[in-house]
This record gives structure tokens, C-alpha cells and sequence, in this order.
């Protein structure tokens, strides 16, 4: 679904936006990188805010990134975490990305000890619901 290069490129940007995330509350830092199907990158990490729950998450802020953009088709995205195993994304980010699944959305859960897990969006998030549900 996506080569080796682009699934190198998505944790090389994972990285760099990782270390920008602003955790100081549960020190859980999370970058975020996407590949469009038109071959764009976009990236984002968590920002955390004292009311915790306007906190927002590395995933939703790589779609919002993209979305800004004009991209809207999802062909992959990688999250970096420092979980072991790594971190798939959360319920919340479920739903933001069931929102651009075109049924081969890949998800990639990596963490900073080079570890990889992968899966296709449609298996992590069986019965989602989206924009076909309406």
C-alpha cells in the first residue's frame, strides 16, 4: 500500500513534529505525519491545554493541516509515540479519520525505539461510522 520510502519519510517527519508537541500535563508527546493518495505530507503533534479536555491530538491536527490545504483524500498515516508496543490512534482520532477513509487508509503505530505496527484503518475501526452512514 505504501513503499518503504514513504513509510521512512512518515516517521523521519513523525520525529521532527514530535519533539514540538506541547505536554507538559502527562508528558506524552505524539507527532503525527500523513501521505495523501496525491503524494503530500502533513504533520502535527498534540497540544495539551490545563483544561485537558481542549487538548488536541497530533492526528487531528496532521488532518486539519492537510484539510487547510485542499487535501482531503487519506492514503496513510503514522503515529510516534513512546508506548511499547506503539500506540494506535485513539477513539476520538478514530472518528476524525473515518471522516477521509476511502477503504485503504493504511495506519502505522510506531514508537521511539523503532518499533512498527500496521494495519488498515477499515480493520482498526470495523464499524465506523462516516459520511456513508447519512
Amino acid at each position: 500500500m505504501i513503499t518503504g520510502k514513504e513509510k521512512s519519510e512518515l516517521l523521519r517527519l513523525a520525529g521532527l513534529v514530535r519533539r514540538h508537541a506541547h505536554a507538559p500535563y502527562t508528558n506524552y508527546r505524539v507527532g503525527a505525519s500523513l501521505l495523501t493518495s496525491g503524494g503530500k505530507y502533513f504533520s502535527g503533534c498534540n497540544v495539551e491545554n490545563a483544561a485537558l479536555t481542549t487538548t488536541s491530538h497530533a492526528e487531528m491536527n496532521a488532518i486539519a493541516t492537510a484539510v487547510a490545504a485542499g487535501e482531503k483524500s487519506l492514503k496513510a498515516l503514522l503515529v510516534l509515540t513512546e508506548t511499547d508496543p506503539p500506540a494506535f490512534p485513539c477513539a476520538i482520532c478514530r472518528q476524525s479519520l473515518a471522516e477521509f477513509d476511502r477503504g485503504e487508509m493504511l495506519i502505522l503505530a510506531a514508537n521511539t525505539r523503532g518499533e512498527i505496527r500496521e494495519t488498515r484503518f477499515a480493520d482498526l475501526y470495523p464499524e465506523m461510522f462516516g459520511p456513508h452512514k447519512l
